[in-house]
């Protein structure tokens, strides 16, 4: 995502007056990335088929409310963490989400064929919420470190920071990966030589 644009601001200005067209716009845009964000932080495909339904719900009640010059990109990932986020407190996703397990939240990731790569989503899955979330901000949806902390509602210094600690989290996890623990047989055979 680049940052907003003139036709990011016309596209607003659309939306405030209510053209419809202009909403198909804004989902043909934003449809795709909204879903795969909230695939990753749910886990489950499921999970995220209905957040995303309750986001775009909510995108459509509130658009003709836009302030001008609203960053679109910023507004729509903050509707889908928040609804994310608020799905987190019912008790029935307490419960789904304490019996989850990174390679359960790995089935609702895009599938690839690449091995790297699934070792990545992997990795991701298995990191805290508050790592992830930076991390699909800035590395997969391409927003710059300032959107990130507007989308999270913290200041820029500390998306910064939040994002180096998750990435240095992310690289361990995918080391962990790679060399995995040795087995019980060799480090006896190991110690014995």
């Amino acid at each position: 995502m680049c940052p907003p644009t003139a036709t990011d601001a016309a596209l607003v200005e659309r939306l405030r007056t209510g053209d419809p067209v202009a909403f198909r716009d804004l989902y043909g845009q934003f449809s795709q990335a909204t879903f795969g964000f909230l695939l990753r932080l749910a886990g489950r495909r499921d999970e995220a088929e209905d957040l995303h339904q309750e986001v775009w719900l909510s995108i459509a009640r509130h658009a003709t409310g836009l302030a001008p010059g609203t960053d679109l990109a910023a507004w729509i990932f903050t509707v889908a963490r928040n609804r994310f986020r608020s799905s987190r407190r019912r008790p029935e996703a307490r419960g789904a989400r304490a019996a989850s397990v990174p390679e359960e939240r790995l089935a609702g990731a895009p599938p690839s064929e690449d091995p790297g790569c699934r070792d990545l989503e992997r990795a991701l899955a298995a990191l805290p919420e508050v790592h992830r979330e930076v991390l699909l901000l800035v590395a997969i949806e391409g927003l710059d470190t300032a959107r990130a902390a507007a989308v999270l509602a913290i200041r820029p210094a500390a998306a910064r920071q939040r994002l180096a600690r998750a990435r240095a989290a992310l690289a361990q996890a995918v080391d962990a990966q790679a060399s995995p623990a040795v087995s019980p047989a060799l480090s006896s055979k190991r110690m014995s030589s």
